[in-house]
């Protein structure tokens, strides 16, 4: 077994999440935890299992099912083990979302006096981070987005917020997330994330598509056969929770979130359509852009492959390429609705696979996270009325450049 630490303070790799075995990042650990509960006396904790709506939608796409009857009968399934309440981390994405477009805003306010203001590098990606914390460190660090993924979001919102409304402390609580790809298991092992007062995370637990997959078939369940039941709400005056999504694709829509209110903040430009355009020799890249009959206003250029972003990267280090080149702001990479942890078929191709994950994930209504009035409702009572210090405190986080250590493990022959 390697540690997370140990992980974390190599830099022999780019991410390796998915060899690295956490004790605590499991679907036994769940079970450990939902088995001491059924036993304990004044140690029972209370349990909060929060699903991605890319997790959900593989979950769909493996059982035929449509995102609202999976979202119910998923619901249904973790409460017949002991969960206690099923969030879906939609609602977490709506403050990520929020706070990307007012961080960008900012930077771009200030790119003539910070010259590391822009480009805004977002990811809500930690395998990226994990990849930038150790290769890049101090250099890269500054252009990315301090905006907590929806994930870690949700952690706050969960032991913060829901805990005292059900007078719990955070380690009074026990928070699983169900996302799809093993690198949200780093990110949720960061120590940024951990609670020093009350010795415990933000997202104690961290479980794949494919772990929950796995769940049910060590229960001898069919997600079509478990009877669906009312989704949770965090608000005691909604009676039962909805089903929603937001715009812009299967990593959470940054890039058309921030460029739609990046135009109308900064240019008083309402962008109605959304057209993208392939950038000529890149296939994996495409722009969006806002331009006036005499200047461009803003470039935006949407990463897709890993590798390209890279190199894109190295080059920007190495001065080959402007930062206009690179764009204003980069959302990357945009794989989440075929990330590691999402369901597989054991034989044959997954493209037909992934083609339903990627229809039912577009299936579901949206939302906009400005007209949202529970989001909208906290920010006036849990974040003081949006004051700067305690949103920042909440929603935001740092990153760390890692040390390069010369071990027999990273030495190139």
């Amino acid at each position: 077994k390697i540690s997370l630490n140990d992980c974390l303070a190599c830099s022999g790799c780019i991410t390796s999440a998915e060899s690295v075995l956490i004790t605590q990042q499991s679907h036994e650990e769940f079970y450990r935890v939902l088995s001491q509960n059924k036993v304990a006396d004044t140690s029972k904790k209370l349990v909060v299992v929060s699903v991605s709506p890319q997790s959900r939608a593989s979950v769909a796409a493996k059982f035929n099912l449509s995102i609202e009857e999976t979202a119910r009968r998923l619901t249904a399934f973790f409460k017949n083990l002991g969960v206690h309440y099923v969030f879906d981390t939609t609602f977490s994405r709506n403050f990520s979302l929020l706070e990307s477009q007012r961080e960008f805003v900012q930077r771009f306010q200030r790119q003539t006096e910070d010259k590391q203001a822009l480009p805004m590098l977002a990811s809500a990606c930690p395998g990226w981070i994990c990849y930038a914390e150790k290769t890049h460190g101090n250099y890269i660090i500054p252009f990315i987005s301090t905006t907590k993924s929806p994930q870690q979001v949700m952690g706050s919102l969960v032991k913060d917020y829901f805990g005292k409304l059900h007078n719990k402390t955070p380690d009074q609580i026990y928070h699983v997330t169900v996302m799809p790809c093993y690198d949200k298991k780093l990110e949720a092992s960061r120590q940024d994330f951990f609670n020093t007062e009350y010795q415990t995370r933000d997202v104690d637990c961290v479980i794949t598509s494919g772990e929950a997959l796995k769940m049910l078939e060590e229960e001898g369940l069919c997600l079509s056969d478990v009877a669906p039941v009312s989704l949770d709400t965090m608000f005691n005056n909604r009676l039962e929770g909805e089903v929603l999504n937001h715009s812009g694709g299967g990593s959470g829509g940054y890039l058309e979130h921030i460029y739609k209110h990046a135009a109308k903040a900064l240019f008083g430009v309402e962008v109605q359509e959304i057209t993208y355009k392939t950038l000529k020799g890149e296939f994996f890249v495409r722009q969006l852009s806002l331009e006036e009959p005499t200047y461009i206003l803003i470039i935006y250029i949407y990463i897709y492959i890993y590798k390209n972003k890279m190199e894109r990267i190295e080059n920007f280090k190495k001065k080959k390429v402007s930062s206009q080149a690179l764009s204003k702001f980069s959302e990357l990479p945009s794989g989440c609705l075929n990330g590691g942890g999402q369901i597989k078929e054991k034989s044959g191709s997954n493209k037909d696979v992934l083609q339903s994950v990627e229809e039912l994930y577009e299936s579901v209504s949206t939302e906009i996270p400005e007209e949202n009035p529970y989001v909208r409702e906290l920010y006036d009572q849990w974040l003081n009325n949006a004051e700067p210090e305690m949103v920042h405190k909440i929603l935001h986080t740092q990153y760390h450049a890692v040390e390069k250590m010369s071990t027999g493990l990273n030495i190139k022959w």
